[in-house]
C-alpha cells in the first residue's frame, strides 16, 4: 500500500512538473512580440527617441551598430534597467513605435516569409523533378539524361 501512494505522488508531482514546462513561442511579426527586428528594406521606421539610448560605452576601439528593438511600455524609459534581457547594453538602441511595427513592419515582415516560404517549395519541387529524372532507368523511354550518363560510364 506504501508503494502504490508512494507511485500515485510520484505520478502526480511529474504530471503537475510537466504541466508547468508548457510555454508560448511568439515570433517576429507577431503582436506579442518584444526584441531585436531587422529592418532590412522594411519602411523608415518610427522612433520613440530620435536618437539612440546606450547604458554602457562598448570598449575601447569597439563600434557597434544601432539595434533596434521593440520593447514592452515603459522599458525604454528604465532602460538601464531591462537592457539586459535583450542582451543591448553596449549598443546603441533605438526603440520602434508599437505603431509602426504593428501596422507597417510586421504585415511587411510576414509578406517577405510567405515569398521565401514559396521559394523555397518551388526550389524543393524542381529538385524533386530532377531526382525523378535521374532515378528512372538508362533504357526509359523519353529520358535522355539517362542515356547521356550510361554513355559517359562506358567511355
Amino acid at each position: 500500500m506504501k508503494q502504490v501512494l508512494i507511485a500515485i505522488t510520484l505520478f502526480a508531482t511529474a504530471a503537475a512538473a510537466h504541466a508547468a514546462d508548457v510555454g508560448i513561442s511568439v515570433s517576429i511579426g507577431q503582436p506579442g512580440f518584444y526584441g531585436r527586428i531587422d529592418i532590412g528594406n522594411a519602411p523608415q521606421p518610427q522612433l520613440i527617441f530620435a536618437s539612440p539610448v546606450v547604458v554602457q560605452a562598448p570598449p575601447v576601439n569597439v563600434v557597434h551598430r544601432p539595434v533596434y528593438l521593440r520593447v514592452p511600455p515603459g522599458h525604454e524609459k528604465k532602460w538601464s534597467k531591462h537592457c539586459h534581457k535583450y542582451q543591448a547594453c553596449g549598443y546603441p538602441v533605438y526603440f520602434v513605435r508599437d505603431n509602426w511595427y504593428t501596422n507597417v513592419y510586421a504585415p511587411h515582415y510576414q509578406q517577405n516569409q510567405a515569398h521565401k516560404g514559396k521559394g523555397r517549395n518551388k526550389d524543393r519541387d524542381h529538385d524533386d523533378g530532377n531526382k525523378q529524372r535521374h532515378d528512372r532507368k538508362d533504357g526509359d523511354q523519353g529520358d535522355s539524361q539517362g542515356k547521356k550518363e550510361k554513355h559517359n560510364r562506358n567511355n
